[in-house]
């Protein structure tokens, strides 16, 4: 009798302890991973590219919701990477420019003294604006930066300072894949500090070890991983071949495709992500987080040649045309957003921070102007996207403004910059998103109006309080 009471009361316990358990993890705040390719566009399986082998990313699109009308704050990675990060224009927040050394165009080699003083090291986010990371710290998030950063490499840009608690990577736009040098300086960070102790791994590689290691790390509690490969962007070192990938990776392209081409080795290289990217995925199936995971991924900006769906986009990296502007959008969460779904709402990367902020249960600060919107019912095909329009600027090329389905473009050929004036283009992405009819000259009235709704953002942005490094105090 003793031992069937006794037995009793430790079944019991067990049962009270298991749904105590039950109900922690249901309450627990759900984890975000937020994946960000560098330079790739749509190159993708899952977006009309079958050349590319990414099984991978293409069970993420197949498993969740495919965004084909999403659109970054700039065609190149630093003001691209400014508007993510604080879900502000980079134009609000001082940060519009590419943060590099451009001496290195030049052939030029900079000494380490050089290279401490240069735009690389002392440029960067303005300190007074609060990333993603400062506000899921305030929710109760432990988050970490793996991979680029790209918003500074002084102490005071680096992620530690600005709201994260663990980053290996780098803080400029790039680096060789195995040395870790951006032109000849050690470049790879781990905290606060430059490190080679992970000399001759193969940067993707790297970055998957450590992001898998810190989901396990982190299980039993509420987690941020931002992972921003450095792929498929070419190595930052002029003495060896910019398309650097194992011959492993290679080797799923043979045969029939040249392994020596560079676009051969880049399609490689985009293997080598997804193929970390799956990792992670299983190492979210294996814990049982899975259902409990928000993950994004998008690319910062597009390359030349790029096409969604068979349809071939104007422009890529640099341009103000859709083929710069326009990345593939892939969201996943099981049993939050419906599977196998695709969404042609309008849709950008200003929406990304009220949506973690939303999904995280932190508050946004009142005093900070935010220009985005939390999208996750609009993933859910439960809401219409807010966005009517978006606008872009960056000065060393092209001005640009979507508004509805029109889009408005000027810009000056870069042979021809600053020797002739901006030639201007007007679109209409509803019937043709490959802009390549100009209507500027048959619709007068919608390009004046186009351009009145840029010229009011112009000047609201101009209105702000000077934050960044490229502002004229």
């Amino acid at each position: 009798m003793r031992f069937r009471i006794l037995l009793c009361l430790v079944l019991g316990l067990a049962g009270a302890f298991s749904l105590a358990a039950g109900a922690e993890a249901a309450a627990r705040k759900p984890n975000i991973i937020l994946i960000l390719s560098d330079d790739q566009g749509f190159d993708l399986g899952a977006f009309g590219k079958k050349e590319f082998i990414t099984p991978n990313l293409d069970r993420m699109a197949a498993e969740g919701v495919r965004g084909t009308n999403f659109y970054t704050t700039a065609s190149v990675c630093t003001p691209s990477r400014s508007g993510l990060i604080t879900g502000r224009y980079p134009q609000r927040n001082g940060t519009y420019e590419m943060i590099r050394n451009d001496m290195v165009n030049y052939g030029h080699r900079y000494s380490k003294g050089e290279y401490a003083i240069s735009p690389e090291m002392t440029l960067g986010l303005d300190v007074r604006e609060r990333t993603f990371g400062d506000i899921l710290r305030t929710a109760g998030y432990v988050s970490a930066v793996l991979g680029k950063w790209d918003m500074g490499q002084a102490r005071r840009f680096l992620p530690l300072q600005r709201g994260f608690d663990y980053f290996v990577g780098h803080g400029n736009n790039g680096i060789d894949y195995y040395t870790h040098e951006r032109y000849g300086a050690p470049s790879l960070f781990r905290g606060n500090e430059i490190t080679t102790s992970d000399k001759g791994t193969y940067a993707t590689d790297l970055f998957r070890r450590e992001a898998v290691g810190f989901v396990r790390r982190n299980q039993d509690r509420p987690f941020f991983l931002y992972l921003p490969f450095n792929a498929p962007h070419a190595a930052s070192n002029p003495e060896k071949d910019s398309n650097q990938v194992p011959e492993s990776y290679l080797k799923k392209y043979y045969p029939g495709r040249d392994p020596k081409k560079a676009d051969t080795k880049y399609a490689g290289m985009v293997s080598a992500m997804d193929e970390a990217i799956g990792e992670l995925f299983a190492t979210l199936r294996e814990l049982k987080l899975d259902r409990n995971t928000l993950v994004l991924f998008f690319a910062d900006n597009g390359r030349i040649g790029a096409q969604i769906d068979g349809q071939a986009l104007r422009g890529g990296k640099s341009s103000g045309f859709e083929g710069g502007l326009r990345s593939p959008l892939i969201a996943w969460w099981p049993g939050v957003l419906p599977a196998g779904q695709t969404t042609h709402e309008f849709l950008t990367a200003l929406e990304v921070l009220p949506t973690l902020a939303a999904v995280g249960g932190a508050a946004l600060p009142q005093d900070v102007v935010f220009d985005g919107f939390d999208m996750l019912p609009v993933l859910q095909g439960k809401a219409k996207s807010a966005r009517q329009e978006m606008f872009w600027d960056w000065p060393s090329a092209y001005e640009a403004a979507r508004v509805g389905q029109f889009k408005w473009v000027a810009y000056t050929p870069r042979d021809k910059r600053g020797e002739v004036p901006a030639k201007e283009e007007l679109f209409d992405l509803a019937a043709d998103p490959g802009e390549k009819h100009d209507l500027s000259q048959a619709q007068p009235q919608r390009l004046a109006e186009v351009k009145a709704r840029y010229a009011r953002w112009r000047a609201a942005m101009d209105a702000a309080e000077p934050r960044g490094p490229f502002r004229n105090y």
